[in-house]
């Protein structure tokens, strides 16, 4: 079933999505060559507890980190560490959560690492865009399958494929909620969204095969090893349209 939000949830998603904005502008300024990943993990926690609010993803499920750290091949899960080194050339995702006063907050972020190949920067493009073609004439009533039918017409369009094994959520009480959001699909098809429903829209976009390989409990990685990118951001459900909780200023 479908959660819809009181205006004081509302209230609160903002607060928690402005916060997890913020820590997408602190990662900005840091992925570099050079840097650790756990140094990025250890940055993040510092902002959100600094922020009154708490890392949704420590400890969920056993997870041990407060953000997901994925490079190039992996799709999303990667484990911040402090071995993993990033180096010039190389993609990071990094996706986070943020619970503030009970309410959660989930967004994600691919980012260069220095000076990358044309195919690695078309493919962040590509896969940041198809989450606002996703968004198009979205509102109370539209149906699930129109999100994920114009995200996949749009990723396939430009030659990458969406994964299939994995897929966006509703997100507020809990950090997983209903509906599952698929980023494939036929608009027109699947239920209904209501109005105040909040959903953690999230395509997940490879350069080539759609198939991904799960490596123990996290890390997901594509089936070939070619590079995949992830954006995402929470967004709230209006008669209107829709609001995006986890907007930065710059985008």
């Amino acid at each position: 079933m479908i959660k819809t939000k009181t205006q004081k949830d509302i209230e609160r998603m903002r607060i928690s999505g402005k916060i997890l904005a913020g820590v997408f502008d602190i990662m900005k300024d840091n992925i570099k060559p050079g840097v650790t990943t756990k140094f990025l993990d250890k940055l993040a926690h510092e902002y959100i507890l600094k922020h009154d609010a708490k890392p949704s993803f420590l400890g969920y499920s056993g997870f041990p980190a407060s953000i997901c750290t994925s490079v190039d091949s992996i799709v999303v899960h990667g484990i911040p560490s402090d071995t993993q080194v990033l180096e010039e050339g190389q993609i990071i995702g990094i996706d986070v959560g943020v619970q503030y006063k009970g309410l959660h907050t989930d967004a994600a972020r691919t980012v260069a690492v220095g000076k990358i190949s044309e195919e690695k920067q078309r493919l962040i493009d590509v896969t940041e865009q198809s989450f606002f073609e996703g968004l198009k004439g979205l509102k109370a009533g539209s149906r699930i399958g129109d999100i994920g039918g114009r995200i996949q017409t749009f990723v396939e369009k430009h030659g990458f494929s969406v994964v299939r094994d994995l897929v966006g959520h509703g997100v507020g009480h809990n950090l997983h909620e209903d509906p599952a959001v698929p980023n494939y699909g036929l608009i027109g098809s699947g239920q209904k969204l209501p109005a105040n429903c909040t959903l953690a829209i999230e395509p997940m976009v490879n350069v080539g095969t759609p198939n991904v390989r799960f490596d123990g409990m996290w890390n997901v990685e594509t089936a070939d090893k070619r590079p995949s990118a992830h954006y995402e951001n929470t967004i709230l459900i209006t008669d209107e349209g829709i609001e995006i909780l986890t907007k930065q200023e710059d985008n």
